[in-house]
């Protein structure tokens, strides 16, 4: 990147005037996507008599694997009692289970009933067309810059998650800052 690129213009003279436009347009996305967000996953939860949250911490568990408690509040930002009411809730609907820790006896692990997860590929199959669909008009480059920006967007909206919670203040699934 030379260095008028990474001052935020293009180098084709249009300086930050565009910029402020361009990041003006991508805030408007950003909300909008964030809300249309929360109203799929609001209604997929509905599907299943679930809270968006359960529905998401499913997710990370379907994608994940087992995770501890703590992993839970690291990557929701909740509390940690709202995360023990939440597995508590999962648990009684059947979704999820506490099982021992292989290593450490002192801990437990939240896991995923699989049979729990069955009418979830058939909740998601519109839209996953829609999103293959999408993927297939940008370039692998583009693709990889989009990425990008989503996942340190996300990095600093769990940040941002975990600060009005008081939750702890790790940052992602991995620990990283």
């Amino acid at each position: 990147m030379d260095s008028e690129d990474a001052h935020g213009t293009d180098g084709e003279g249009e300086g930050e005037g565009r910029r402020a436009k361009v990041i003006g347009e991508l805030i408007q996305a950003e909300r909008e996507m964030s809300s249309v967000a929360v109203m799929f996953h609001s209604a997929l939860a509905e599907k299943r008599g679930l809270s968006a949250i359960e529905t998401k911490t499913l997710d990370w568990l379907d994608r994940d694997g087992a995770l501890t408690a703590k992993e839970l509040v690291n990557r929701s930002g909740l509390a940690p009692a709202s995360v023990t009411g939440l597995v508590d809730r999962l648990t009684k609907k059947g979704y999820v289970r506490r099982v021992p820790h292989p290593s450490d006896q002192r801990r437990v692990l939240i896991e995923v009933i699989p049979e729990g997860q069955a009418d979830l590929g058939v909740l998601f199959e519109d839209f996953k067309h829609e999103v293959d669909e999408l993927h297939s008009e940008f370039s692998t480059e583009e693709l990889e810059l989009v990425a990008r920006f989503i996942s340190e967007a996300t990095r600093r909206q769990r940040r941002a998650a975990a600060r009005l919670t008081g939750a702890d203040s790790q940052d992602g699934p991995d620990g990283e800052e």
